[in-house]
Order: structure tokens, then sequence, then C-alpha cells
């Protein structure tokens, strides 16, 4: 996961860079190619894409609208603010889910963790600070990226499990080169650099690699152990935004990122709490004669729990 977070604020590093030069569309158009001919191999490879008429969706459909939108909402901030800033607005997506599962999907959310998410809200607020002579309409960009977030995953949950991952991520992967092709078209399309190019190459060399380093954590690991180790992404951003940008966060943003993370992690804390609960329960039910003991960490025996999503961007 610290790797997987390291990869991802590269990639928005690079992007941010890359982007003070170069129109954004272009520099999304060519990160997705290689998003997506990475993918899509590895699609074609393991036969993701066979059948795909019947994978298609309103559920995916929906989803991938939610990560184009988010993508370009989140990258357009991202140019404008610290990216200690923008990347703590993303880690708030957690928290949203939180409430939204509840909310929407009528999951069971007790007080303290209702109560972990008004306070990381509170953080939000203190980073953001409306009213105050820097805010502005790239920090509403920012939040409504995380809420494009929230319906992504709420409407990942909803697609069929016999739709492939990787279709899915092919897809998407499309989708959001093809919108940022469509970005390009409003803008002035001109050759790279060979600088330039070598920082789209990157970012999509680290985007990438993101995604198989989340892969690999999340199904080789602890959900509720290795999921708090994500806020590392803001630790990269506060150093990297130092040493690239020269930003310092001030006192109130700091206090606000402070804020953030410990809500989040007591979130993630409890939620296992929850779940070691909930396994504890299970298996202390007797199962049928004959039946296998069960495994309090894995009470449903083949059953693998959803991975995470990436963040945003």
């Amino acid at each position: 996961m610290l790797v997987c977070c390291l990869c991802f604020i590269l990639n928005d590093t690079l992007v941010k860079a890359a982007g003070e030069t170069l129109p954004l569309g272009q520099v999304i158009f060519w990160r997705g190619v290689a998003s997506v001919v990475f993918v899509g191999v590895a699609a074609v490879w393991f036969g993701a894409l066979r059948n795909a008429r019947q994978h298609l969706s309103a559920a995916l459909g929906l989803r991938i609208f939610g990560e184009v939108a988010a993508t370009l909402l989140y990258l357009s901030a991202l140019l404008h603010i610290p990216i200690a800033v923008g990347s703590t607005i993303a880690q708030a997506a957690p928290l949203m889910i939180t409430a939204a599962g509840a909310v929407f999907l009528g999951e069971k959310v007790g007080w303290r963790r209702w109560t972990a998410v008004l306070v990381g809200f509170l953080g939000i607020l203190i980073i953001v600070r409306p009213g105050a002579e820097g805010f502005g309409i790239w920090s509403l960009m920012a939040l409504a990226s995380v809420g494009l977030v929230v319906l992504r995953d709420l409407m990942t949950r909803r697609i069929p499990a016999s739709t492939p991952t990787l279709f899915i991520t092919a897809t998407t992967a499309f989708a959001v080169m093809v919108s940022g092709a469509g970005m390009a078209l409003g803008e002035e399309w001109r050759l790279m650099t060979g600088h330039e190019a070598l920082l789209t190459l990157g970012s999509g060399l680290f985007l990438i690699g993101g995604f198989i380093f989340i892969i690999i954590a999340m199904r080789s690991g602890d959900v509720s152990i290795v999921s708090p180790f994500r806020y590392s992404f803001i630790v990269y951003a506060i150093v990297i935004g130092y040493l690239v940008w020269g930003d310092v966060p001030d006192g109130p943003t700091l206090l606000g990122i402070a804020i953030v993370v410990g809500a989040g992690v007591y979130t993630f804390l409890r939620e296992r709490q929850l779940h070691l609960k909930t396994s504890m329960a299970a298996a202390a039910e007797p199962g049928p004669a004959g039946a296998l003991p069960r495994d309090p960490a894995n009470p449903r025996p083949g059953v693998v729990r959803p991975s995470e999503e990436t963040p945003v961007g």
C-alpha cells in the first residue's frame, strides 16, 4: 500500500508538472493511451473481453461516468491548488462512502462512525475554508470530484459479480482516454517536447504501477490493517509539494489534514473491530455434521472481499 500510494502521488505530480506547459486534455489522452495498451493486453490475455456485450449494464455505465467526471474535475483542480490540499480532499472519499453506504445502501453505521464522518468533514472545511481569501472554484471542483468517486464506488457494488474486473478496468481506462481526447478538441493541440513526453509517459507508468500494487495489497493483506496506510498519500504529497513547488501548508491546513487522517484511520479501525466481532460470532455458530471448522478470519470460504477502489486521477 505504501508503494501503491507513492505511485499514485508520483502520477499526480507528473500530470501537474506536465499540465503547466501542456493542455490538460492532451496529458490525459496520452497518459490514457499508455494505460489502455497495458490493461487492454492484459484483458485480452485473460479473456476478459469475451462476450463483452453481456457485461454491459447501467451500473457499469454510471461507474464509468463517475470515474471520468471525477478524473477531469480532480486533475483540473490539481493544476491550480497545492498538491497536498488536493490529495487531502481526495482522501475524504472513504468517509463519504461510509455515509453514502448508510444512506443509499442501508448499511448499518453506528454513532461512532457517524461522528468520525462528521469530524472528517470538519477537517475538510478547515482545509478549504469557505469564505476565506484562498477559497475558489478549484477547491469546489476537488470536492465535487470526491462526490463523483462515491458514485463510482456505489455503482461498483451494483455491477454483477460475473463481470470481470479487467473488463471494468479496461472500459474505464478507455473512457478516460476518450474524454481526454474530447477535452483536447477545445484546446490548442501541439507536439510535445521530449521533456513533456517523458512526464506524460511517466505518469501513465506510475498510474499502472499504482493499480498493480493496490491489487497486491488488498488481496494479500488484511483490508482493515492495510487500508489506513493509504493516508501515506498525504505525507508523500506534503513532501513532494515542498520539494517541487515549494508549497508549505499553513497551520489551519495541517490541522485539517490531521483531523481528516485521524477520522479516516478511526473509521477503518472501527470497521475492523466490527468485522472481527461478526467473524467470531459466525465461527461460534454450530455447522452441519461433517462440515469443516469455520475460520474466524474468513467465515465465508471462497468469498473474497472486494478490493478497495483506487484514488481518483
